[in-house]
């Protein structure tokens, strides 16, 4: 391939302050060829940087000439820094493009290449193995090895995500934990009334918890036969204990040979899918519950209630240890439920109502609203507000009252 040196020069055009722009042009394949031509750049500098980065990209025997994409692949996971589990999983989903594209140079890679290679790549992989590439082209393109990154020019919509089915009531819950026996039966009442992931349920040691602040510290997870600290803002939190999770917390079995708060049989710690395959699914079967409810729908529970007994979004995405987004686009519909909520705690301050600002009683339909005009203020009711999230259990109140 016959390369002809480029030239930078002024072009007619003027900048805001009356200044040129500078443009470089060159030719690929000698004097007959078409002459490529990049223009734009503010100073005759920048015109000279961006035309070398060029001409080292196309001159043969150049690296970015020879580098193929599973060379490229190669070298960008030697130098990836991240967990062993996070490097498995990217080479893996790499490994769908280098098995397709690997000898196609990095400077040829067209999106055309990579759109045919992504509908090949099963549906359930297919948008996360299309980012990793993406990822990797970017990393190129800030190496200057490429000067655009071809995967972000096609299209890449993320998979439709798993159904989620949180449980319809307390009742529900409370009856598989019941056919879960001591051992089971309080964590499973007590990760629908917390939120927490199975990684992080599993992992929690009795040090975690804080009664006196009332709130469970969320520290470590363990998934994959590995327990991590969580170092992320979102992940390491503390999550407020609701009635509920206490009266859970007060019928777990300690044992004297273990720190972690939900054990095994042996004292370790639980292993996801043995947990989901020998108890929990056997459990909702006989049970009755249709469809079958994966462990992780205990988190999607613990997320509705609480948006439907009007616990804000903001407050809640720091409980969840996920964003106020993947809140609102999983579970944003239910927050229209909490429009009356919200009004009366607004008109509760307006008046200087006594508020009692926890979290509300159990859920209730609400009223369509209306254009009519509201009544003046001197004739709304100055009830207090009850705001509590979720109510003591009968067993609890039962026993306060005898107490009492």
């Amino acid at each position: 391939m016959v390369i002809q040196q480029g030239q930078v020069f002024k072009l007619k055009a003027k900048r805001e302050d009356g200044e040129p722009l500078w443009a470089y042009r060159y030719r690929v394949a000698g004097r007959g060829s078409a002459r490529r031509q990049v223009r734009g750049f503010i100073t005759k500098a920048d015109a000279q940087r961006s035309l070398q980065n060029k001409l080292a990209r196309l001159l043969p025997g150049g690296r970015a000439d020879t580098l193929m994409l599973g060379e490229w692949v190669d070298e960008y996971l030697d130098g990836h820094q991240g967990e062993r589990v996070t490097i498995a999983k990217l080479r893996w989903l790499l490994g769908k493009a280098t098995a397709a594209l690997g000898e196609v140079r990095l400077a040829e890679l067209s999106p055309e290449q990579i759109c045919a290679w992504r509908l090949t790549v099963p549906e359930g992989h297919r948008f996360e193995a299309t980012q990793a590439l993406r990822q990797v082209l970017n990393r190129a393109v800030a190496w200057k090895l490429i000067e655009e990154n071809p995967a972000k020019h096609v299209p890449n919509p993320a998979r439709r995500g798993r159904e989620q089915r949180p449980f319809e009531s307390w009742e529900q819950i409370r009856s598989l934990a019941d056919r879960l026996g001591p051992s089971f039966g309080p964590m499973v009442v007590f990760a629908a009334a917390t939120g927490l992931r199975p990684s992080e349920l599993f992992a929690l040691e009795h040090r975690d918890i804080d009664r006196a602040a009332g709130v469970v510290q969320i520290r470590r997870a363990y998934a994959n036969g590995r327990v991590k600290q969580t170092k992320t803002r979102l992940s390491r939190r503390a999550v407020p204990l609701q009635a509920i999770a206490v009266e859970a917390l007060d019928r777990v079995r300690s044992r004297q040979d273990s720190l972690l708060l939900f054990p095994n049989a042996r004292g370790g710690y639980l292993d996801f899918r043995n947990f989901n395959r020998r108890h929990w699914k056997p459990v909702q079967k006989a049970a009755g519950i249709e469809p079958l409810r994966d462990l992780y729908d205990l988190r999607h529970t613990y997320a509705t209630f609480a948006l439907r007994a009007g616990v804000p979004v903001f407050a809640l995405s720091r409980f969840m240890g996920t964003s106020i987004a993947m809140i609102d686009l999983h579970y944003g519909h239910l927050a229209v439920d909490s429009h009356e909520h919200a009004v009366s705690l607004l008109d509760a301050l307006a008046l200087e109502r006594a508020v009692d600002a926890g979290w509300t009683s159990s859920w209730r339909p609400v009223r369509p609203r209306s254009d009519s005009i509201s009544r003046p203020r001197a004739r709304r009711s100055r009830r207090v507000v009850d705001a509590r999230w979720t109510s003591r259990s009968d067993g609890l109140t039962t026993n306060a009252v005898r107490k009492g």
